[in-house]
């Protein structure tokens, strides 16, 4: 049976959140997202089903007969969804770490430096697990996170590096050469790519180079980072990024950085339980580390 129908994972995941918790505050808690990314799901959730899922009462929320039915579904997929992945974890080999990232952290750091990373710790054998969700799932080992405190008390967090962003442009695009030799206040006259797993970042920017976020405009919205960076390269706007997720495409010219980056308060991370602790994280913490600061592909 096809599948191509499914609403993503990540907006079912907070729904099922808020209609058990029934607070959509708690759901991004438990999450460890905003109440706005929660509530934002949901409203898509909604809009591709033509129909509420949640009505106001008072202060609260109840759900509607769709999000009752909604709520179950979920609710019972994902408690077999994680029986069945905790039953192969016990059944399958336990000397893998699980590493779990974003799908653009993966794509634009990790495969590129899997041959370089295994040649450096011959004694980790990596699996790895894509994740938008900034939280340690069951099965998951560790996270690799560009992200920032506070962070949930029974995490252990070994700090890697700090994060910069920037904006970053194709050769290809055709409002560069009245953008070249410009400051970076010339960004407020143009449509700017974005992104939604990373809403913050051109007003954070914007910030620090005393520009108004209100002065922005923007274009194209896209879901992930990884979109984003493709849309860039082929020359439809500029985007924003961490540069450690570009440097690959600097080096090669395929996206240019007329304006450098600046530091944020984002940290690369990697996270992981608080429980007895395992000496591979230690030699993957060094060793990414040691590459974050290398400023190389």
């Amino acid at each position: 049976m096809a599948r191509a129908n499914l609403p993503p994972l990540g907006a079912l995941r907070a729904f099922e959140a808020a209609a058990r918790l029934e607070s959509v505050t708690q759901a991004g808690q438990e999450l460890h997202v905003t109440h706005g990314a929660v509530s934002r799901q949901i409203r898509a959730l909604e809009e591709a089903l033509g129909q509420p899922l949640f009505e106001r009462a008072g202060r609260g929320l109840v759900l509607t007969a769709a999000g009752v039915r909604l709520r179950d579904a979920t609710g019972a997929a994902f408690t077999q969804l994680q029986q069945a992945w905790e039953g192969l974890r016990r059944s399958g080999p336990s000397d893998a770490l699980v590493l779990g990232c974003s799908a653009s952290v993966l794509a634009r750091w990790v495969i590129p430096r899997l041959e370089r990373m295994g040649q450096a710790l011959p004694g980790v054998r990596l699996h790895f697990s894509a994740q938008e969700s900034p939280e340690l799932q069951p099965g998951v080992d560790a996270m690799l996170l560009l992200g920032q405190a506070p962070w949930p008390a029974d995490w252990q967090v070994i700090a890697l590096g700090d994060e910069e962003i920037g904006p970053v442009v194709s050769p290809r695009y055709p409002g560069l050469p009245a953008l070249q030799g410009q400051p970076a206040q010339a960004l407020s006259h143009e449509r700017l790519l974005h992104t939604a797993s990373r809403p913050q970042a051109w007003p954070q920017w914007a910030h620090q180079h005393a520009l108004a976020a209100d002065d922005l405009h923007y274009g194209e919205l896209f879901p992930h980072l990884y979109y984003l960076l493709e849309a860039a390269a082929s020359g439809l706007g500029v985007a924003i990024a961490p540069r450690q997720l570009v440097s690959e495409d600097l080096a090669s010219g395929r996206l240019l950085a007329p304006w450098g980056f600046t530091r944020t308060s984002g940290r690369w991370t990697l996270c992981s339980p608080r429980r007895a602790p395992d000496p591979r994280l230690k030699a993957l913490a060094s060793w990414i580390q040691a590459e974050l600061a290398a400023h190389t592909p």
